[in-house]
């Protein structure tokens, strides 16, 4: 449909021509937020043929990848972008970036549980951060709680819980820094506005 002055646009989503002829974007980097749903690989492709977070982009959109790990059963915000020096950043434990889920667990957790979760645990040899966890709501067989992590292993949290013995019923991820999820919603996609790559690559030491 014919644009009118003013109007924003999402790079990799919306495509714009001028007299038939594409307009690219002149930054020449795409950075996307996805409310990923669960059932969805956080992969560039998938040699079984499971659906991919990049199945879910416009066909002819730019090549990008996703930031970080959620794993196929979990949801929630993820970044996509052809910024490879912000992404690598953005997953390096060095940088210390904030990531908040929110974690449905089976049981109640008692005081011991959560103690060790912010001392930091090993688990199965391998040595994790402490995370910061807030109980949310108590259910008679679940509980609802707050996780910030700063590291972003392979399937941390589910490992943390299991180790504990609770297993998680949902995960989903709501915070990258300062950026929120907000009421984006599930499957949908949106382009980061200015202000917030802008302070993505200031918590990683880039500059805007």
């Amino acid at each position: 449909m014919p644009a009118v002055t003013g109007q924003q646009i999402a790079p990799g989503i919306d495509r714009v021509t001028l007299d038939g002829r594409p307009v690219e974007p002149v930054s020449g980097r795409t950075y996307l937020m996805m409310n990923k749903p669960a059932g969805v690989l956080t992969s560039v492709g998938d040699e079984r043929g499971r659906p991919t977070v990049i199945d879910r982009l416009p066909p002819d959109h730019p090549r990008l990848f996703p930031v970080g790990r959620l794993d196929m059963d979990s949801r929630g915000l993820l970044l996509l972008t052809d910024d490879g020096e912000l992404a690598v950043r953005l997953m390096h434990p060095r940088y210390h970036v904030d990531k908040e889920y929110r974690v449905v667990i089976t049981g109640r957790p008692d005081s011991d549980a959560l103690r060790r979760l912010a001392e930091g645990m090993v688990v199965s040899g391998e040595a994790f951060r402490p995370a910061e966890v807030r109980v949310l709501d108590v259910a008679p067989a679940q509980t609802r709680l707050s996780m910030v992590l700063r590291e972003g292993r392979k399937r941390e949290v589910r490992r943390l819980w299991q180790a504990l013995g609770h297993r998680v019923v949902d995960l989903q991820r709501i915070r990258i820094d300062g950026l929120d999820l907000g009421d984006l919603e599930e499957g949908a996609i949106r382009s980061l506005a200015p202000d917030e790559t802008a302070r993505l690559k200031t918590a990683v030491g880039l500059t805007p």
